[in-house]
C-alpha cells in the first residue's frame, strides 16, 4: 500500500510542474517574441513481478507479465517554435520575423544571444538595440540627419537623408538545427548550446530563412484557451493523485481496524 502512496506523490509533483509552466505561459502572453513551453513526462521504472513470456505449464508461455509501475517523472520542457500573431506598431525600427530565424544582439562582454523580439531602438549613439540595450549584430549607426528609415523584408536598412537615399547595411538572421536545444536566458533572449547546434546566418527570406516585416512586432505564440484547459486538467489530475492517497489511508485504516 505504501508504494501507491509514493507512486500517487510522483503524479502529484509532476501536475505541479505542469501547473507551473501553464503559469509561466500566460504570464508571457503578451511578451515579444515568446515561445510556449510544454512538459514532456516519462514513466518511472516498473517492479516485475512475473516475466511475460515465463512457462507456465510444459510447452505453454503466458502471453503477458505482471508489471507495477513506479509513477511518473518530469523528462524535459520543450518550447514551441510555431509562429506567433503580427502586431502593427508604426514605430520604423520593429521588426517582426516571419518563418524560420533569429536576431543575433552582442552582449557587453562580446558574448552573443538570440532573439525573435524585434522592438529595436535608437541609443544615444546611434546604433540600433534592442530593449535591453544589447546591440544588433552585424551593427550599424544611423546619422542623425536620417529624415526616414526603411527596413525591406532581406533585412537591408535604408535611410532618407537631404541628400538622398543611402544604405546603411544590412540585418542577417541565424538559424539553428535545433531550436528546441536553445537555452532561455530570460529578456527574451536564447543561447546557443551544444544541443541546438552552430548557429548559421543567412539573408532574410534566402534558402529557408524567414523575411523580416518592419512596423511589426511578433506577439508570443501562447493560446489561452488551450493553457486553460491545459491547467484544468492538471488541475483534475493533481485532485485524483490526491485521492489515491486517501484511498490507500483508508485502506490501511480499514487494515489496522481488522487487526484489532
Amino acid at each position: 500500500m505504501l508504494r501507491a502512496f509514493s507512486t500517487a506523490a510522483t503524479g502529484m509533483d509532476a501536475q505541479q510542474m505542469m501547473v507551473d509552466t501553464i503559469a509561466n505561459n500566460l504570464a508571457n502572453v503578451n511578451t515579444n517574441g515568446y515561445k510556449r513551453t510544454q512538459v514532456n513526462f516519462q514513466d518511472l521504472l516498473y517492479i516485475k513481478l512475473q516475466e511475460a513470456g515465463r512457462e507456465i505449464s510444459s510447452g505453454i508461455t503466458a502471453p503477458s507479465g505482471l508489471e507495477i509501475g513506479s509513477g511518473v517523472k518530469t523528462a524535459s520542457t520543450t518550447r514551441v517554435f510555431t509562429q506567433g500573431e503580427f502586431q502593427g506598431t508604426g514605430n520604423e525600427l520593429d521588426c517582426a520575423i516571419q518563418g524560420d530565424g533569429f536576431f543575433q544582439v552582442t552582449l557587453p562582454n562580446g558574448e552573443y544571444r538570440y532573439t525573435r523580439d524585434g522592438a529595436f531602438q535608437k541609443n544615444s549613439e546611434g546604433s540600433i538595440v534592442n530593449a535591453s540595450g544589447h546591440e544588433i549584430s552585424p551593427g550599424f549607426s544611423i546619422p542623425d540627419e536620417a529624415m526616414s528609415i526603411d527596413i525591406s523584408l532581406d533585412g537591408t536598412v535604408t535611410i532618407d537623408t537631404p541628400s538622398g537615399v543611402q544604405a546603411l547595411g544590412q540585418i542577417e538572421l541565424y538559424r539553428f538545427s535545433n531550436n528546441g536545444g536553445l537555452s532561455s536566458e530570460g529578456g527574451n533572449l536564447y543561447k546557443e548550446t551544444e544541443a541546438s547546434g552552430t548557429a548559421t546566418a543567412g539573408i532574410a527570406g534566402e534558402n529557408g530563412y524567414g523575411t523580416i516585416l518592419a512596423q511589426y512586432l511578433e506577439k508570443g505564440n501562447v493560446q489561452m484557451v488551450n493553457e486553460l484547459v491545459n491547467l484544468i486538467t492538471a488541475q483534475r489530475a493533481y485532485e485524483i493523485n490526491s485521492r489515491s492517497i486517501r484511498v490507500g489511508d483508508e485502506m490501511l485504516r480499514e487494515l489496522n481496524q481488522l487487526v484489532r
